[in-house]
């Protein structure tokens, strides 16, 4: 069975990339001199900094281990200059206004990998992802909600600033 691609943007791919040399590069080393030290202080079995140490060289190994995964099955999805912006699509922003509260709200579409909505970056795979790709300005979507059914009117469609 072939694994799932983890689909991001370039401004995603960056950040993991970052991540993970920052992880290797720096976080190894600054880990590994946090041992060396409690080490030196002797008995091992009663030593605090140690075992604090020890646990975040796991937390850095499993994170590594983790990017590296993503990384490995990635497609950078590119936004090319001539964009289609008719409708939505993987990495653009979308505007939408909630039709019972009239709130606004934007929306950038990203990957699963990459989603976080607290900062407005919302899965292709969501139900709130997929109902808004392809849609038009304009067009109303309606989203299957825990509360109930809700629908957005689309106001804009656009590139997000680099």
């Amino acid at each position: 069975m072939e694994e799932k691609k983890n689909l991001l943007t370039r401004e995603g791919l960056k950040k993991y990339e970052d991540e993970l040399h920052d992880l290797k590069v720096v976080k190894r080393k600054e880990v590994a001199q946090k041992i060396k030290e409690a080490r030196e202080q002797g008995d091992l079995s009663e030593n605090a900094e140690y075992d604090a140490a020890k646990d975040e060289q796991r937390d850095i190994e499993a994170r590594i281990e983790e990017l590296e995964k993503i990384l490995k099955n990635v497609e950078v999805v590119d936004m090319d200059e001539d964009h289609n912006l008719e409708q939505v699509g993987f990495g653009l922003v979308v505007k939408v206004k909630d039709n019972e509260f009239q709130d606004e709200m934007e929306f950038k579409i990203v990957g699963a990998t990459e989603a976080n909505s607290l900062k407005g970056k919302i899965s292709n795979e969501s139900p709130l992802g997929k109902a808004l790709l392809g849609a038009k300005k304009g067009d109303i979507v309606s989203v299957e909600a825990p509360a109930g059914m809700i629908e957005y009117t689309i106001l804009d469609i656009y590139k997000p600033e680099a």
